[in-house]
């Protein structure tokens, strides 16, 4: 028998005055309340989180909990099970339907790390929960094979319904396809715009990816066809925008993420990564050496007023562990790790917002 003050109307209205940070409501309008159950003098209930790697994680369970004490009593004893939905703006999507969010990682140049960002950023959002896929859309320069150890693997073909399928390489957790998987290695790929967007298309459409809570695409340095491939063939949910400090990165960036934010394209810009932004060596890890410049990612994230989601540090482990095929947040490494996590929190609350607030993405009409 339940405490006389306990009525799930009770535990309704003192979870009402609970914001969610990011979405500035309350966490009851926003359906993310359920199963509540009461005993004498206890209450438990679930908080459905927007993603299983919501930073704000903490803070949310604490408002709960000071909200049953403040507006109920303070010796309720409060039980909260955090459990996470990713959002998503896809719904009844043609394409990649099961698939809740496409995000594009671009850089304006090469040489930024990228593929590394890219690869890490998707296990680090695995090991939160989410499900994660890549596509591997520089077609000229494959180099997830490389990353995921995965160079000698090739993806199964299987028939459904008449139809020529691929099951994507799973490593680590995340499933990917790259055009490195199809071809032997160190075979030159002579194709032209079209021929390249073409095999792009099939990522999407003759693949078997299943449910995925993120599909991340490691887009080719600069602005070109696979750019307005990605765009025509799907609504993206968002793009990134990763470069270095350094002037000449800088200016190459902007010209990407200004590539996304014309009339005619209009993706939302998700924020900024900033890698290589200090070199720390692992024998004095508490130091930073700014051999890239300082401050670079932050000024163009407040130039174009878009987040500036994470900085990377420049770590020979991380190098060292992509070479060996093992991601360095697959491996543990403490500062690339926690680099990588803290970012991937970022990504995962900023597609939240924008799923929230922003209207779905329209698949591009570009000639």
């Amino acid at each position: 028998m339940s405490d006389y003050r306990l009525h799930k109307d009770t535990v309704l209205r003192a979870l009402s005055t609970v914001e969610e940070p990011d979405l500035k409501r309350d966490i009851v309008s926003l359906n993310m309340v359920k199963d509540i159950t009461l005993g004498i003098s206890s209450v438990r209930f679930t908080v459905v989180l927007t993603t299983p790697a919501c930073p704000l994680k903490e803070v949310i369970r604490k408002r709960c909990e000071d909200a049953i004490h403040t507006h109920i009593g303070a010796d309720i004893q409060v039980t909260i099970d955090m459990t996470s939905d990713v959002t998503s703006t896809r719904s009844n999507a043609p394409t990649l339907p099961g698939v809740k969010n496409i995000i594009a990682v671009s850089s304006g140049k090469g040489g930024v790390g990228k593929s590394t960002v890219t690869a890490n950023l998707a296990i680090a959002l695995h090991k939160s929960g989410a499900k994660v896929g890549i596509i591997d859309a520089d077609i000229y320069g494959p180099s997830m094979p490389t990353m995921f150890g995965a160079e000698d693997i090739q993806p199964r073909i299987f028939q459904v319904d008449g139809q020529t399928k691929m099951e994507p390489v799973q490593q680590y957790g995340i499933k990917f396809l790259s055009m490195g998987l199809l071809v032997a290695p160190g075979q030159a790929i002579i194709w032209r715009g079209t021929m390249a967007g073409r095999a792009l298309q099939q990522f999407f459409s003759d693949a078997d990816w299943g449910e995925l809570d993120y599909l991340l695409i490691d887009l080719p340095p600069g602005t070109g066809d696979i750019h307005l491939t990605l765009v025509q063939t799907v609504p993206v949910t968002g793009a990134i925008i990763v470069t270095t400090p350094q002037k000449v990165a800088l200016a190459d960036a902007t010209k990407g993420l200004a590539m996304f934010r014309q009339p005619q394209i209009n993706v939302p810009v998700l924020g900024v990564i900033e890698n290589m932004s200090y070199f720390t060596p692992a024998e004095l890890p508490d130091h930073q050496y700014f051999i890239f410049g300082k401050g670079g990612g932050k000024l163009l994230a407040d130039q174009f007023d878009v987040p500036l989601l994470g900085q990377i540090p420049l770590v020979q482990s991380i190098r060292e562990a992509g070479d060996e095929g093992r991601p360095a947040i697959s491996v543990g490494e403490p500062v690339a790790s926690e680099a990588f996590r803290a970012t991937a929190e970022a990504l995962a609350q900023q597609v939240a917002i924008r799923n929230a607030t922003v209207d779905q993405t329209k698949r591009v009409e570009v000639a």
